[in-house]
């Protein structure tokens, strides 16, 4: 079996996908005894596949620069085609209801040229108070304050009416972990720092901005590489924006492809999650979390699913493809933590399987 299939304690409130992880880590234990490949539990590809759907305008960006009134457009169309309403209201209230507090996450470290884009996340939550959901009752989000600041989600929300959050600032959940036999060096902010006893620093709390704050997510990521994740995707942009003690995962692939797919189905934290958007508008093919455009390329795309794995993927395929066209270099992206992903039926892996709709 490999060394990074799926093995730890999660601890959160009662729900259906307990019985999804269960079955994940039986057939992970099948494996063991087996010697088969990850690859061999795929499920059939006979069976329909997640749908994604991808909005391209040539006129999305002008010298990488978003230009709104398109990104708007393009926002309401890719809503519209992935739910099948014909209004983005009904697409909205298809997924979240007018009482819902919603969390738009985004990845924010790089910038706001090479990270989750301003003019990307503005749509959304522009199109969200349309539908008739109250400003007070979004939250812009990512896990440092001073990341969102200089990535301009702190003006954004000013402008917008909505709130404006780290999770790190938040404190942490007591009750809402992951557990993991790593021991973490615990950090300053972290809910056992300079705690002592056993089995300190082997949890990783989730934030109480998730636990407390917010009903429904949605996930808006970059097209973004991440030398060991593969990409700063949907998996890895809300785990580990989500929980403390996290630095024990970051720069080990091995690791990160069995934490990041396990803190993600905690029920507290991947059941939220109503909708997934990749802001496909460049490609940056290197640099991981700094802004470094002279390795990017734009593509003008925005991708639309449910299913969080299908976009992850589909983004390292498409970064592959990116770094091989310029003669980049040859990185061996992370397929263990997205297989992992798919065993615990957190979505589909195989590209294979895909229900690929692109709108031009």
């Amino acid at each position: 079996m490999s060394r990074n299939a799926p093995s730890s304690k999660l601890n959160s409130h009662p729900s259906n996908r307990w019985l999804r992880l269960a079955s994940g880590w039986i057939g992970l234990s099948a494996l063991a005894v087996t010697g088969q490949s990850a690859e061999a539990l795929s499920t059939s590809p006979s069976l329909p596949g997640p749908r994604v759907v991808i909005v391209e305008d040539r006129a999305a960006t002008d010298a990488f620069r978003p230009c709104p009134e398109v990104v708007d457009a393009m926002v309401r169309r890719g809503l519209t085609n992935l739910t099948g309403q014909a209004t983005t209201r009904a697409a909205w209230l298809s997924l979240v209801s007018l009482k819902d507090t919603v969390g738009l996450k985004v990845y924010s470290r790089p910038g706001p040229d090479s990270g989750t884009r301003p003019a990307v996340v503005a749509a959304v939550a522009q199109s969200l108070i349309a539908a008739g959901l109250p400003p007070q009752q979004i939250i812009l989000w990512d896990k440092e304050e001073s990341d969102l600041r200089e990535a301009g989600f702190t003006a954004l929300a000013a402008q917008l009416g909505v709130r404006v959050a780290a999770s790190a600032k938040t404190g942490y959940s007591e009750t809402n972990y992951y557990d993991t036999p790593l021991i973490g060096n615990l950090m300053f902010g972290d809910l056992e720092f300079e705690k002592k006893g056993e089995g300190v620093g082997r949890k990783s709390f989730v934030a109480k901005l998730v636990t407390s704050e917010m009903t429904k997510i949605i996930n808006l990521t970059p097209l973004l590489n991440h030398n060991e994740a593969g990409v700063c995707g949907n998996l890895y942009s809300l785990a580990l924006g989500s929980v403390d003690n996290s630095l024990r995962f970051e720069n080990d692939p091995g690791r990160l492809a069995q934490a990041v797919p396990e803190i993600y189905a905690l029920p507290v934290l991947g059941d939220r999650v109503v909708l997934n958007i990749t802001d496909a508008l460049i490609c940056q093919y290197e640099g991981g979390p700094h802004g470094l455009l002279h390795y990017s390329t734009v593509l003008n795309q925005l991708r639309f699913s449910r299913d969080p794995v299908a976009l992850d993927v589909l983004s390292i395929k498409e970064l592959t493809h990116q770094r091989g066209s310029t003669h980049g270099p040859n990185l061996r992206p992370n397929l263990e933590l997205y297989r992992n992903a798919a065993l615990l039926e957190l979505g589909v892996s195989e590209l294979s399987r895909l229900q690929i709709e692109t709108l031009r």
